[in-house]
């Protein structure tokens, strides 16, 4: 089945917008927005849709998909927008649309079906329910009419229809016990287990696991197509660092960073605006899918950063603030805020219709024409083109082959993929290498402002707190490594921006989403959509990377304070772990699930894990150690058997003991800052870094008595490292500093 990913274009054509809207029309989501101008009775997810299969005894037919999903989008275009497929959907069933990115928990419920039940899952995801909301069919992309291997949706529609006048009552039937069945099967609990199993029993497994499905020659840990997965890169570069005396840690470095440096170097980084694409369609990392996405920005920056402390290589670093430049310059709310994504798809001239990657891809020509300048002192006739389509691989007849292609959209287009290294190239034309660095730099920035002029692709607006979140890590971490306040300032005001528009004082609880409204002011849907998990989850993760950047103690008190609200929503008290969803917004969805899958983005629980750890290295309040356990030993039976699918909270059942880094000295003085920055400059996954500012009444002193009792050497800033609230002897160099961590 497709799986979603490719972008989708925009909303209304001109022929469109003289039809009457339905009710989408009143919502704030990009996605339901697209579908607004349909010819079907849509009503998004709520009581009036539900209430109307009840009353009218309708089976549901629920879509699921996100605005800059490829394969969603040609269903509408295929089937949404046909006037007889709109007929059935609007007069045998009730339609529910929803944005998969504001309802995360009504997507995994019926993605879990679908899996379960079909041979994968993907988007568009199409379950057909009860009236009661159980499914009883579902299934991903449906093309309008029947073909050779597929049955059309059109076909579909009418068995299903005939199937519920027919046999209504063993479709029911059928509904509950796969419903039951999967009940069954997704429940993560503690059980009889008291402990979770042995942390290097299964860091090794997982290790082991990965290292046999690592690809030698191109990194990364799949064949085609080929995802960024940052949360693989995380357990390698932290199992490196237990191992690091070890042939299997070097291996595990060597495994992150070759992947880290292949991405790169392909086509699935844009070279020219800089930011990652959503996967890559070859084992090469060659050809992209053109898609790009906040939480792999976010995430693979964080990833560069790490490489760069752990390599003291400079192309990691300078990845890394690639990426973070072109989500400042493309994904950035005036206000602080981060946008969702950029589609894949965007019309080659204005009026023309969208295809896929249009606004990143290039012909031979058109490079020739933007860069005709003689290249001086090589050793033939060569342009600056010419170098620049040499060193990233373009051709005459383009190098996107035609099983990237299927619909032929991309003929004679080339992707910007680093062939040969600098030295390479410099060598075939006999330049010096930073001359060849210049003119290819050079070059890009005309090809980057030659693109200016071509028509964008969509941009999904939608804010996502937790996206949000990992944007917030993304540069906190970044700028404290670099040293960059600039990168920190970004942090700090996507930080604001989340207090600012998507937290609720009154009650304590995160929103999910708002939207950029005209003039760059910020909307709300209403009622809102509350926050879920996952939002919790990596907004506190942000909150503590920004601490320890900013070493502003408020965001740590917040950080403290949604953890409380994330407990009290979302904690089994009878399992362990946290649920994904409130119980009362999703009353009526047949499962109350636990996410125990590390993916694109890291599982909530997982990510969950580190920050009990954390924060009960800042507060010394042992209930958060005691929860970490807890869920961890909830999740046991699955990193037990599959610690592949869980690599984030493998990671953090080796991390126990966290290493508590205190600083005694004002944060604004040039020794205190040495101090910091050396702390920040080595990779250490497990600790917690602490500002003492000597004042007994404040929030961390407060938290941990104990650092009363540090004091600064001869006045000068004055480090302490400690275990379990025992403190090494007192330290001002910063050289003796990095000598002690290094052990």
């Amino acid at each position: 089945m497709p799986v979603g990913g490719k972008g989708s274009r925009t909303s209304c054509s001109p022929s469109t917008l003289q039809k009457v809207p339905n009710r989408l029309i009143n919502e704030k989501s990009p996605y339901l927005l697209q579908h607004a101008y349909n010819p079907v009775d849509w009503y998004p997810w709520g009581q009036e849709a539900f209430d109307k299969a009840r009353k009218e005894n309708k089976p549901i037919f629920l879509s699921v998909g996100y605005s800059t999903c490829h394969w969603c989008h040609m269903m509408e275009e295929e089937s949404f927008q046909n006037e007889e497929i709109g007929h059935l959907l609007s007069e045998d069933f009730v339609s529910v649309k929803v944005d998969r990115e504001e309802r995360p928990d009504v997507d995994k419920v019926y993605m879990t079906f679908v899996q379960a039940t079909s041979s994968g899952g993907g988007w568009p995801m199409n379950v057909w329910l009860t009236p009661n909301l159980q499914p009883f069919v579902g299934g991903t992309y449906f093309p309008p009419e029947d073909g050779l291997t597929r049955v059309g949706f059109r076909t579909v529609l009418l068995r299903i229809r005939e199937q519920w006048k027919q046999n209504k009552n063993t479709l029911l039937e059928n509904s509950q016990r796969v419903t039951t069945a999967l009940l069954a099967r997704s429940e993560i609990s503690m059980g009889d287990r008291q402990v979770p199993p042995s942390a290097a029993t299964m860091n090794s497994r997982c290790f082991q696991q990965l290292d046999e499905g690592y690809d030698e020659e191109y990194g990364g840990f799949a064949e085609a197509p080929k995802f960024p997965t940052p949360v693989i890169l995380n357990f390698l570069f932290s199992y490196w660092l237990s191992h690091r005396l070890t042939q299997d840690g070097s291996r595990a470095q060597q495994m992150a960073l070759h992947t880290l440096k292949m991405m790169a170097n392909g086509g699935i980084r844009d070279h020219v605006g800089q930011g990652f694409h959503r996967y890559s369609t070859d084992r090469q990392w060659y050809i992209p899918h053109f898609e790009k996405m906040l939480y792999d920005q976010a995430q693979l920056a964080v990833a560069y950063t790490q490489a760069f402390q752990i390599s003291g290589d400079e192309f990691y670093s300078d990845v890394a603030k690639g990426i973070l430049q072109y989500v400042a310059r493309s994904l950035s709310h005036r206000s602080g805020g981060f946008y969702s994504a950029e589609d894949a798809d965007s019309p080659p001239e204005r009026g023309m219709r969208p295809k896929e990657g249009a606004f990143y891809v290039w012909t031979v020509k058109e490079v020739q024409q933007l860069l005709p300048e003689p290249v001086l002192g090589a050793t033939e006739p060569l342009t600056s083109g010419q170098l620049l389509m040499k060193h990233y691989g373009l051709t005459e007849a383009g190098n996107i082959s035609p099983s990237q292609d299927p619909k032929g959209e991309l003929q004679g287009q080339n992707v910007l993929t680093v062939r040969y290294s600098l030295e390479l190239t410099a060598a075939r034309f006999g330049l010096d290498v930073d001359a060849v660095r210049t003119l290819l730099n050079t070059g890009l920035e005309k090809l980057f402002q030659a693109r200016k002029h071509r028509p964008k692709p969509h941009l999904d607006s939608k804010m996502l707190a937790a996206w949000n979140g990992l944007m917030v890590s993304g540069y906190a971490v970044t700028g404290a490594v670099l040293g960059q306040e600039r990168l920190i300032t970004y942090a700090i005001n996507g930080a604001k921006f989340l207090k600012r528009h998507m937290f609720d004082v009154a009650s304590g609880r995160l929103m999910r989403t708002c939207y950029a409204g005209p003039g760059g002011t910020v909307e709300h849907s209403n009622p809102p959509c509350w926050g879920f998990l996952e939002d919790y989850a990596f907004v506190v993760r942000g909150l503590l990377d920004l601490y320890e950047a900013s070493q502003e103690s408020s965001w740590l008190e917040w950080a403290l304070r949604l953890q409380d609200t994330q407990d009290r929503l979302f904690w089994d008290s009878r399992g362990g772990g946290y649920f994904c969803s409130e119980a009362e917004l999703g009353a009526g969805l047949p499962l109350r699930l636990k996410d125990d899958q590390d993916g694109a983005e890291p599982s909530a629980n997982s990510v969950s894990a580190h920050n009990l750890l954390r924060l009960h290295g800042f507060t010394g309040h042992k209930d958060w150690m005691d929860k970490c356990v807890c869920l961890l030993t909830a999740f046991s039976e699955r990193m037990r058997r599959v610690p592949v699918a869980l690599p984030e909270m493998v990671w953090a059942s080796s991390l126990h003991l966290t290493l508590e880094i205190v600083i005694c000295g004002d944060p604004q003085a040039k020794d205190t800052k040495a101090l910091l920055h050396c702390v920040h400059s080595i990779y250490i996954p497990n600790k917690v870094l602490i500002l003492a500012n000597g004042d007994p009444s404040s929030f961390l002193s407060r938290q941990l008595p104990f650092l009363s009792t540090l004091r600064r050497l001869e006045d000068r800033a004055t480090a302490y490292v400690c275990e379990d609230q025992a403190c090494s002897m007192p330290i001002t160099e910063p050289c003796e500093l990095r000598k002690l961590l290094h052990q």
